[in-house]
C-alpha cells in the first residue's frame, strides 16, 4: 500500500480506474498539471493592467505620444505581458495536482516557497467553474475548489480546458457525495432560466436602486440651483453610482439559468466572465425570500442562501450576495427551493405573529412580525417595505440567541435569532412575546438535537457508502 500523500500506483494514473482529467504533463508517479497554454493566458490577463497604465499615465502627463509615449506603451503591452507570462510558466512547472490513495485531493505549488495542499473531500463545500473573459477566449476554465475550514480553504487550478474542468468536477462531486470515484458528470434538467429583460428591470425597481437614483435626482436638482454647470458636473459623477451598480449586476448574473442534477442545483450565469456554480443540497444552510416593494405588481421574488464555507464573499474576499435566483416568480422560487430543502412548504406554515404591543418598538413592520416552524425549518417573516422570510432547517442550527434591548424588556418583549454559517441570510424573529420567545427558543434547541442526530443530507447521493470508502 503506497504512502498516502503520493498517487496510488495501481490502475491508469492514480489506480482508482479511471484517467484524471487534465490534458497537462503527467510525471512518473501519475501526478498532473494543469495545461500548458497557462502561461499564455496569464501574460495575455496582463493587457487590460497595461492598457489603464497607458491610459493613466498619458492623462497624468498631459504630453504628446512621443518617444516617451512609445517606450510606455512598449512595456504596457510587451514586458508587462511577458514578465506575466514567465512568472506563470515557473508556477505551471511546479504545480501538479492528484487524488492520493485515501482518495483525497492533493495539490503542490510553489516557486518560491513549496507548498502542499490536501483537500479532505469529506469537508467539501463546493466546486465551481468559471470561465473570465480572457480565459473564454483560449477555450480555457479556472476550477475553484472549496472545504469547510478557516483562512484558506480555497483551492484554484487555472487553466484548463472546460470539458477538463467540468470532468474534473463531476469526480470531486461524486467521490465527496459517496459515489463511485468514475462517476461521469450527472446529466442536469433545466428549472428556469431568468430572461435578461426581466434581470434588468428587477434591477432597476429594486427598494435601494429607486432610492439612489431619487437621491441621485435630487443631488443634481440641488448642485444645479446652487452651484450651477460646475456643480452638476460632480453631482453627474456621484449620481452616476446606482447606473454602474445596476449595469455591474446585470453583467454578473446574466443569462442565470438554474438547472437540476443528482449532485444539487447547477447554476450558470454571467457576461463578461461566466460561472458554473454547482450547490450540493446538503451544504445549503438557510435561505430567505425577498420581495421589494416594487416588484410586488410583478410577483417577483429573490431568493438569498447561505452556503457553508462561502461566507457571502466571492472569490476574492469581497461581500458577495450568494443566490439561488435573482428574480422570479413566487411558484419558480418555491420549486428551486424545493430542490435543497424537498421537505419544506413555506405556505403551510402556521404562522405565530407578534403581538400589538410590539408596534411601540416597530410602527412600521410590526403587523409583518411573526414566526413558525413544522418537523423540519424554523422561519421568520420581518418587512413591510422590503418583505422578507427566512427559513432554516433545524439539523442547520448552530446556536440559539435570546436579545432584549431596553425599549423590548419594558413592553415585555425579546427577539430570537437562529445562528448559522456566515452568509447573507439572517434568521432573526424579532419582538416576540418575552415569554414565548423563551419557550420558542427552548423547543428550537431540542428540534436542532434532535434532527442533526438523523441528519444524512451531506451523503445526499448515497444510501450506503460504497465498497471502496466504507
Amino acid at each position: 500500500m503506497p504512502a498516502s500523500g503520493s498517487p496510488s500506483s495501481i490502475g491508469d494514473d492514480f489506480g482508482l480506474g479511471f484517467q484524471l482529467p487534465g490534458t497537462g504533463t503527467v510525471d512518473e508517479q501519475g501526478r498532473r498539471r494543469v495545461h500548458p497554454i497557462t502561461p499564455l493566458v496569464h501574460g495575455a490577463s496582463a493587457m487590460p493592467i497595461g492598457i489603464f497604465i497607458v491610459i493613466v499615465m498619458g492623462i497624468g502627463s498631459g504630453a504628446a505620444f512621443g518617444l516617451a509615449g512609445a517606450a510606455l506603451f512598449v512595456v504596457a503591452f510587451v514586458v508587462l505581458p511577458v514578465v506575466v507570462a514567465g512568472w506563470s510558466y515557473l508556477v505551471w512547472r511546479n504545480l501538479w495536482y492528484w487524488f492520493d490513495a485515501d482518495g483525497d485531493f492533493r495539490v503542490d505549488s510553489g516557486v518560491v516557497t513549496k507548498q502542499e495542499r490536501r483537500v479532505q473531500l469529506s469537508r467539501l463545500q463546493s466546486v465551481d467553474v468559471a470561465q473570465p473573459l480572457i480565459a473564454r477566449l483560449f477555450s480555457m476554465a479556472e476550477l475553484t475548489v472549496e472545504v469547510a475550514g478557516a483562512e484558506g480553504s480555497k483551492l484554484k487550478l487555472q487553466f484548463l480546458t472546460l470539458e477538463d474542468a467540468r470532468a474534473l468536477r463531476a469526480t470531486i462531486l461524486a467521490r465527496a457525495a459517496g459515489l463511485r470515484h468514475d462517476t461521469t458528470e450527472a446529466p442536469e434538467a433545466a428549472i428556469t432560466a431568468v430572461a435578461p429583460r426581466d434581470l434588468a428591470v428587477s434591477l432597476l425597481l429594486r427598494s435601494s436602486t429607486a432610492f439612489l437614483l431619487l437621491l441621485s435626482i435630487a443631488i443634481l436638482t440641488v448642485s444645479f440651483l446652487t452651484g450651477g454647470i460646475g456643480g452638476l458636473l460632480v453631482a453627474l459623477v456621484t449620481g452616476g453610482i446606482p447606473i454602474l451598480m445596476v449595469v455591474s449586476e446585470f453583467i454578473k448574473y446574466f443569462n442565470f439559468t438554474v438547472s437540476e442534477s443528482p449532485d444539487g442545483l447547477r447554476l450558470r450565469f454571467g457576461l463578461a466572465k461566466t460561472e458554473a456554480r454547482t450547490v450540493p443540497p446538503g451544504r445549503v444552510q438557510a435561505i430567505e425570500y425577498v420581495e421589494p416593494l416594487l416588484w410586488r405588481r410583478q410577483g417577483w421574488v429573490r431568493v438569498r442562501v447561505n452556503i457553508a464555507g462561502m461566507g457571502g464573499q466571492d472569490r476574492q474576499g469581497n461581500k458577495e450576495e450568494t443566490l439561488l435566483l435573482p428574480v422570479g416568480t413566487m411558484d419558480v422560487a418555491h420549486a428551486v427551493v424545493a430542490r435543497v430543502f424537498p421537505d419544506v412548504d413555506v405556505e403551510a406554515l402556521e404562522w405565530r405573529p407578534a403581538p400589538r404591543r410590539s408596534r411601540r418598538r416597530s410602527f412600521i413592520q410590526w403587523s409583518r412580525l411573526a414566526v413558525a416552524w413544522d418537523d423540519t425549518v424554523l422561519a421568520a417573516r420581518s418587512g413591510r417595505v422590503t418583505r422578507r422570510v427566512s427559513v432554516i432547517p433545524h439539523a442547520r442550527t448552530q446556536s440559539v440567541r435570546l436579545t432584549q434591548g431596553p425599549w423590548e424588556r419594558s413592553l415585555q418583549l425579546a427577539s430570537m435569532h437562529v445562528d448559522t454559517t456566515p452568509g447573507p441570510v439572517k434568521v432573526s424573529a424579532l419582538h416576540l412575546d418575552a415569554s414565548f420567545a423563551d419557550q420558542v427558543a427552548h423547543e428550537q434547541v431540542t428540534r436542532a438535537l434532535h434532527a442533526r442526530a438523523a441528519d444524512r443530507s451531506t451523503r445526499w447521493a448515497a444510501d450506503e457508502p460504497p465498497d471502496d470508502q466504507a
